[in-house]
């Protein structure tokens, strides 16, 4: 049985992982809502301005009354610079699919890696998850990578499943891992 927490502080070795507050939006503007290169491969467009962040915060926001949510900001050096979610979580084998992004100065730095594993640690470790997944756009290998930097198995490609919002249709890779593989990798 899930032992569901809601997003709870995360630290590691260079990063404060937190729930966001109203006075992230210009952080989060300013570093990935409105870049298209972020966006790119995401289920929503580039924000056209401050207020529609703002407004997705506060939905966030409000969110965090609930057990089962789990939204963080990505701090680093002081500055929010990106996020990573609980995307979908399916209680009934219990089972988490974790989305992230973050802007693009911070790309190459092992910095989402960092964050995911985070993230891996606190489902297994804490909420009592038994599998989490990743999935990607064919066409973002490096989010792959994350993935597999986390110890997550290929699991296989979706073909044409994501239909992007400028309306194209992308290949998906999956990855996941179980808790006894995660249980193998701490150890």
């Amino acid at each position: 049985m899930l032992n569901h927490k809601g997003t709870q502080t995360l630290k590691t070795k260079r990063l404060l992982l937190r729930k966001f507050t109203p006075a992230d939006a210009q952080d989060m503007w300013d570093n990935w809502a409105k870049d298209q290169r972020v966006t790119k491969y995401l289920t929503w467009l580039p924000h056209e301005n401050i207020e529609t962040t703002e407004y997705v915060l506060s939905l966030w926001c409000a969110d965090y009354k609930k057990d089962d949510y789990y939204q963080w900001a990505i701090e680093y050096n002081g500055k929010v610079i990106g996020s990573i979610s609980v995307v979908r979580y399916m209680n009934e084998n219990d089972s988490a699919e974790l989305g992230y992004c973050m802007g693009f100065d911070y790309w190459g730095k092992g910095i989402m890696t960092e964050a995911a594993k985070a993230v891996i640690a606190f489902l297994f470790d804490e909420v009592g998850t038994n599998r989490v997944a990743i999935c990607h756009a064919v066409k973002n290998p490096a989010s792959g990578k994350v993935a597999q930097k986390c110890g997550l198995t290929f699991e296989g490609t979706h073909k044409e499943e994501f239909k992007t919002t400028w309306g194209e249709y992308l290949d998906i890779s999956y990855y996941g891992i179980v808790r006894k593989d995660y249980e193998k990798l701490k150890n």
